[in-house]
């Protein structure tokens, strides 16, 4: 069962790839369609270098046409083999001098015209070797019935089963069969250089891509950061001062409401302390959306505030000769918050140090390194659920590096590095 199924797969595959199979007429119909395009070039060269003409004008008429070859190719591409070649994007339209100019300087008209003054002429003698390839095998395979219907005039061979025929009907036979591969090797060559030459650069292109990847995601980013600004001032505008309203209510009704039963007191008394509790954990929400100290005096106020509010000491010191950019900023304070969380939850650190600097960061421009220090137990691991893993993802959302030393016993050093020009 599993030769016939091979041998069904062997029959298959021959059959696809014979000699009149669609995959061997459209790769020959493309390799013949090779042709046509290197015409013009090539009566440039016979008019440039016949001794009667000996003229350079159809050769720059060819070279001035070079747009016009490009698009015949792409179509040739596309329509025969199916293969979409990219265009290249220019900046203005080359209809003005500004966009002929730049057609003229840019490294793809280059390209464009390496493939038509060299591939072009190289992929049109292929195809016409293949055309003949096919016409000479053709013809040698049938050999016999040309010498049939050919008189003989004595020059020939005479007619019937000769050792000059047979040679010639195998060796039509042999090349009928390896017309269909020249085309298709040739059909992969031609492509490849299409690819590299008539279309956009790779390498400029991915960095193109890199760069739009970049500014959508600053935008992204910035975007983020404004909703975070905005749901701050909403929350401290709205919810907490309704119910810094609904405290001080609350507190009047129990300073003035002394004939009140003492089961109705307990409850004021009550709502009035969950009301105090719940503006001192919305004020720590809007301080942790985006605290308006960052924005207004900067890393050193904002992150003084989270040193005097974590449990432990915390010594910090911080050395900014010039603000980096706001959303680096943004990103910093949230690492160093979240960073002394991670601490005062499972360190069991006594002391911590906080160093924020600005430093050389050579091609990448200065870096903002952020270095958080504990005296804990050490084995902090970001897959154990930490919150490093949290911090891993703020620090790559701006290309950021992040270094976690955490031995068994401590310390464990928390080394962040973000780019400032963000």
């Amino acid at each position: 069962m599993a030769t016939w199924g091979a041998l069904k797969r062997s029959y298959t595959w021959i059959a696809a790839h014979a000699p009149w199979s669609a995959w061997a007429w459209r790769t020959t119909a493309f390799s013949a369609a090779a042709i046509p395009p290197a015409l013009p070039l090539a009566t440039g060269f016979v008019l440039l270098t016949a001794p009667p003409v000996r003229s350079a004008v159809p050769l720059l008429l060819v070279l001035l046409l070079c747009p016009l070859l490009t698009g015949l190719q792409r179509s040739r591409f596309r329509v025969l083999l199916g293969l979409d070649v990219p265009p290249v994007v220019h900046t203005h339209p080359w209809r003005t001098p500004r966009g002929l100019a730049e057609r003229l300087r840019s490294e793809a008209t280059r390209r464009q015209y390496a493939y038509h003054l060299a591939v072009s002429p190289l992929a049109a003698l292929g195809g016409a070797l293949v055309v003949l390839a096919w016409a000479g095998g053709l013809a040698g395979a049938s050999a016999y019935a040309w010498a049939w219907l050919i008189p003989s005039d004595g020059g020939l061979p005479a007619r019937g089963w000769t050792r000059e025929y047979d040679l010639i009907t195998v060796g039509g036979a042999l090349t009928l069969l390896s017309a269909p591969w020249m085309a298709a090797a040739l059909t992969r060559l031609d492509a490849l250089a299409a690819a590299s030459l008539l279309g956009p650069n790779r390498a400029r292109e991915l960095q193109r891509r890199v760069e739009d990847l970049a500014e959508s995601r600053a935008g992204v980013l910035d975007a983020a950061d404004i909703e975070r600004r905005r749901i701050e001032r909403d929350l401290h505008d709205g919810a907490q001062q309704r119910l810094v309203s609904l405290a001080m209510n609350l507190g009047i009704a129990r300073a003035t409401l002394t004939g009140l039963p003492p089961e109705a007191k307990a409850v004021i008394d009550e709502a009035h302390r969950e009301a105090k509790e719940a503006i001192e954990e919305l004020g720590n929400l809007v301080r942790g959306l985006h605290p308006a100290v960052l924005e207004d005096r900067g890393l050193d106020a904002a992150l003084s505030g989270i040193a005097a509010r974590a449990p432990l000491p915390v010594e910090l010191t911080v050395d900014l000769a010039e603000r980096p950019g706001p959303t680096v900023e943004a990103v910093a304070y949230f690492v160093v918050s979240e960073a002394l969380a991670n601490v005062a939850k499972h360190a069991r650190a006594r002391r911590c140090s906080v160093t924020v600097a600005r430093v050389p960061g050579g091609p990448r421009g200065d870096l903002l390194r952020v270095v958080v220090t504990d005296d804990g137990v050490g084995g902090a691991d970001p897959a154990g659920g930490t919150g490093l893993t949290g911090l891993r993802k703020r620090v790559g959302s701006v290309d950021g590096t992040i270094l976690i030393n955490s031995p068994q016993g401590g310390p464990t050093v928390v080394t962040v590095e973000l780019p400032c020009g963000l």
